[in-house]
């Protein structure tokens, strides 16, 4: 068969087996010519080759007398199962870890699952980093109690059923202790600095070769951090948001988060609450990480927040700056989760910041060492903003109605877009959005439209009526945005539908008579900024 000349496999292949029902394939690859014998489990296994009597039997005889479960389903159901009655069995519960059941289910044939323990000593340790040193070195599902706190007990996935379980379970064992007793070293040795002895050691860390070291992105991360607290409850937050944001990369010069990146962070928590930190900068250190990936939490507090916000803002601009922008599926830094984040924090924690503040006083605090960012990273946090809300279900031209207005405050949005759901259920919502459409390219083909309406010189009665119209429901639709009611500001337009489609019947817009024509300009231009308030109208177009 030459077309399987080139094939190749991740191990040495030692056999081949190719059925149809109960006839052999007549094949060769991978320098094997296929039969029906296969190998069952190396030490379990009741008979020797295992001899297939066709392919419908393969799973059954290979369990049955070759002792290996084939399906990897079947395996990891298997595997499920067990784990939770040897929890269940010490009234405890195994970690959830789907990555990890997938690893364990492809190391194993047959799997056996049994309880192992370790000296209560090690439980000083932070349970993050015992749970993670044994899942990742040592594949181990770590049990925790009723609480979710680890207990010394873990749950082994053995290959092997043996007559004496006590020798599989002692030497795993023998094999996590001196591991636990590693994390117990680094833990111990790392609490004898402060984090804030640590913090002049960022000065020696490269971070970006156009953007200088870790301390030199520290110093800006701590001014931009100050500068949202003072915006959110000035002097009060501020200085706590300064000094966490000092911190919150010390641990990356621990010995633990050497060893365990993936606790940068959690370990800055642990080490400012032994330094005798406020809780509040301790639990900031830990969260300015957050969102990490989609549906993460956010942070728990003020600090966090202003140091989580101080932290993505920093890299994004940094990064646009320098022209890291990301391209196709190439996002190096992360830079759209950063841009999600910052988006989740300002919307979900209803924080009233403007986004060209947050991305002016950033921006600010690169000098020259940056190209102005602004215009090009705004259009970027628009783009995530808009994907984000097309994925929760709203319809593209929803989005565009209200994105296309580029709010600086995004607290507001979720508001604005069920303002404008409700609004393209009415009746009146598709000739309004026409006539929005209209009125948009009369304006931009007339170069705007600026002045006062002359009520005088108002001739025809159409667009007289019109004037009474928006005079009377333009009013009330700003007052309710003002208020923040969306909804009723877009309901109170629905009015103008008559007096609008009577307008665009009857009137001449571009009326030979200059003055006449200025006039009706700056009527419809009248009209366009009390239908665009809360959302541009024309998006929800046919």
């Amino acid at each position: 068969a030459d077309g399987w000349s080139s094939v190749n496999f991740v191990r040495p292949a030692h056999g081949l087996v190719a059925l149809h029902g109960a006839d052999i394939v007549p094949i060769s690859v991978l320098g094997l010519t296929a039969g029906r014998e296969t190998q069952g489990h190396r030490f379990e296994a009741s008979v020797s080759p295992v001899v297939l009597q066709d392919a419908d039997s393969y799973a059954q005889q290979l369990e049955n007398q070759g002792a290996v479960i084939a399906s990897f389903t079947a395996r990891r159901a298997e595997i499920v199962r067990q784990l939770t009655d040897a929890a269940a069995k010490e009234s405890l519960r195994p970690i959830d870890d789907d990555a990890l059941l997938d690893e364990v289910t492809a190391l194993v044939e047959r799997p056996n699952v049994l309880l192992g323990k370790f000296e209560t000593e090690y439980l000083e340790v932070p349970q993050e980093c015992l749970i993670l040193t044994m899942k990742a070195n040592q594949k181990y599902f770590p049990l925790l109690d009723s609480n979710g706190t680890l207990t010394n007990k873990f749950l082994i996935v053995s290959n092997i059923r043996p007559a004496d379980a006590s020798l599989v379970i002692g030497g795993n064992e023998r094999v996590v202790r001196p591991r636990l007793a590693d994390a117990k070293f680094f833990y111990d040795q790392d609490r004898k600095k402060t984090l804030a002895s640590r913090v002049e050691g960022l000065n020696k860390v490269v971070y970006h070769n156009k953007l200088g070291t870790q301390g030199e992105r520290n110093q800006r991360v701590q001014d931009i951090a100050s500068v949202i607290g003072g915006q959110i409850q000035g002097d009060i937050l501020a200085p706590k948001a300064h000094l966490a944001a000092r911190l919150a990369k010390a641990d990356l010069l621990t010995d633990m988060v050497g060893e365990f990146p993936e606790l940068q962070g959690i370990m800055g928590r642990y080490y400012a609450q032994h330094d005798g930190e406020n809780s509040d900068i301790a639990d900031a250190i830990e969260d300015h990480y957050r969102p990490r990936f989609a549906g993460d939490v956010l942070p728990r507090n003020d600090v966090g927040v202003c140091v989580a916000l101080a932290d993505k803002l920093e890299t994004l601009v940094g990064m646009f700056g320098i022209g890291q922008i990301p391209t196709g599926d190439k996002d190096p830094f992360a830079l759209r989760r950063h841009a999600l984040g910052v988006i989740r924090i300002l919307i979900e924690k209803q924080l009233p910041l403007p986004l060209d503040m947050l991305l002016q006083q950033s921006a600010q605090v690169f000098g020259n060492q940056i190209t102005d960012p602004k215009a090009q990273l705004k259009d970027f946090i628009f783009d995530r903003l808009a994907g984000t809300l097309r994925e929760q279900g709203y319809t593209p031209q929803e989005v565009d109605a209200v994105i296309a207005l580029r709010p600086s405050v995004l607290k507001d949005i979720p508001q604005r877009l069920l303002a404008v759901c409700a609004f393209s259920v009415l009746p009146e919502s598709a000739a309004l959005a026409a006539a929005n459409k209209r009125v948009g390219n009369i304006l931009k083909k007339s170069e705007g439209a600026s002045g006062e309406v002359d009520i005088d010189n108002l001739p025809e009665p159409a667009e007289r009526a019109l004037h009474q119209a928006l005079s009377q429901i333009a009013p009330q639709a700003e007052a309710a945005f003002a208020k923040g009611d969306y909804t009723a500001s877009l309901q109170a337009l629905a009015a103008l539908r008559v007096p609008v489609d009577a307008f665009f019947d009857s009137v001449m817009v571009n009326a030979e008579n200059l003055a006449l024509r200025a006039n009706r300009l700056a009527l419809l231009a009248q009209l366009h900024r009390a239908m665009n308030r809360v959302a541009d109208l024309s998006k929800l177009a046919a």
